[in-house]
């Protein structure tokens, strides 16, 4: 071989190829990839390659590639040449170095990166850029050394299309849901309000504030009642209250009078009545005990329910003759006689109207038993309603009995007659008892 032969077998420069779809970093030949620091570093091939130089040639390794030159060229010392080898001849003396330019090896930065001002690798901003290839319904979202397609809160990601999520399918609110594009919206039902977190409802007190009912409130989980107070009766609106007529509902709250009042009633007596302590019944005033009555001296006060009465002393009529204040006696002597009772006797008495019959009312008896005689009651007159009869209860006595309800006011006066009959002696007499009945107005 004559002379210095440079042979040249491989120089090539290293770049980065990328793919817009990959995003996998790759280094042409005789560089190799660093992993820790994404670059391209060059391949020794003098060591890594058995024999890539033959014969007198020796190995120098370049960037991207080596060079394979004479042993004996003093300008490339090959650092796998071993200076003391019995092979070859000692080098001759150094003389003086050439001043050969220097390789430098250019940066070589990984996919998704780019040197920036100060010669570092710097992650690309796709999203920025707008380089990236994400369609229109996803959103970028710029990652070291690449980007990633996403999609927008309220949507997923479904074969490479940002679907809307239909949150209501989930639960995701306490009452209503309302599905809205990438969202949704929660409600509540009425007689709820929305609380803060947007999704649970809680119980409006519509009791509070402005009373919505007329009367009492009663506030419920989503809703209110309305009640009302004693005496009053809920309306069908549910809202207002109206007053309730006790008074309609029975005739027995009062014994006498009813009188309806907002939310209540109350009971009234007839004139000559006081209202008793249990607000409802009434009791008779006696005007003849406590004198307040208008009957002359001459006269007597009888106290009847209600009311009461002056009663003109008794005169007999010819030819009876006073025995007592209230009786009158018929002279056997005296021929007008004959056929008239023995005495007359005079009586009053009270009873109420409308009084349950059949009633015993009054009993009548002799006074006197003589041997040998027996006795008749019956009513002389007075009956003419047949409202009454006699009932014998003994030899010598009887009842009257009430046997038809008595309506008042009324007056009635019957005469009762007691016939004495003595067989033995061949007697007949008899004597009446004019028995005058104060019918009141009222049933107590």
């Amino acid at each position: 071989m004559q002379g210095l032969k440079r042979i040249l077998t491989a120089f090539t420069l290293a770049v980065c190829l990328s793919n817009p779809g990959r995003a996998q970093q790759q280094c042409t030949n005789g560089f190799d990839l660093d992993r820790a620091s994404g670059q391209c570093l060059d391949i020794d091939e003098c060591r890594t390659i058995p024999e890539a130089c033959r014969g007198d040639m020796v190995c120098v390794n370049q960037n991207g590639g080596y060079l394979c030159v004479p042993r004996t060229n003093p300008v490339y010392r090959s650092p796998y040449l071993n200076p003391y080898s019995n092979i070859y001849p000692p080098p001759p003396a150094p003389g003086p170095v050439p001043n050969y330019p220097t390789v430098t090896r250019p940066l070589i930065c990984r996919f998704g990166y780019q040197l920036d001002e100060n010669n570092q690798c710097a992650d690309i901003d796709e999203c920025a850029s707008d380089s990236h290839q994400c369609n229109p319904t996803q959103i970028c979202i710029n990652t070291e050394g690449g980007y990633t397609c996403s999609c927008t809160e309220g949507y997923w990601l479904l074969e490479g299309q940002c679907l809307d999520i239909d949150e209501c399918r989930y639960g995701y609110c306490q009452q209503l849901c309302a599905n809205v594009p990438g969202s949704y919206s929660c409600t509540c039902n009425p007689g709820f309000t929305l609380n803060d977190d947007g999704r649970s409802c809680q119980d409006v007190n519509e009791c509070t504030g402005e009373n919505p009912c007329t009367q009492s409130c009663v506030n419920t989980y989503g809703s209110f009642l309305c009640r009302c107070e004693p005496g009053y009766e809920l309306e069908a609106d549910g809202v207002n209250c109206s007053d309730m007529d006790e008074c309609s509902f029975s005739e027995f709250l009062c014994q006498h009078e009813c009188v309806n009042g907002p939310g209540s009633y109350y009971c009234i007596c007839p004139s000559g009545y006081n209202l008793l302590d249990d607000s409802r019944s009434c009791q008779d005033i006696n005007e003849c005990e406590t004198r307040n009555f208008t009957c002359t001296p001459q006269q007597t006060c009888f106290n009847i329910p209600g009311e009461y009465k002056c009663l003109d002393p008794v005169r007999c009529e010819d030819p009876y003759i006073q025995i007592n204040e209230n009786r009158c006696m018929c002279p056997a002597e005296n021929p007008g006689c004959r056929d008239q009772p023995f005495t007359i006797l005079y009586r009053v008495m009270d009873i109420v109207s409308g009084r349950s019959v059949p009633s015993d009312i009054f009993q009548m008896q002799a006074t006197t038993r003589y041997p040998g005689a027996y006795y008749i009651f019956q009513i002389k007159s007075g009956n003419e309603g047949r409202e009454f009869y006699m009932r014998q209860t003994g030899p010598i006595s009887a009842t009257l009995v009430m046997t038809r309800p008595v309506k008042g006011p009324r007056t009635i006066q019957l005469d009762l007659e007691m016939i004495t009959v003595n067989t033995v002696i061949n007697f007949r007499g008899s004597s009446v008892i004019r028995l005058r009945i104060y019918v009141s107005q009222y049933s107590f």
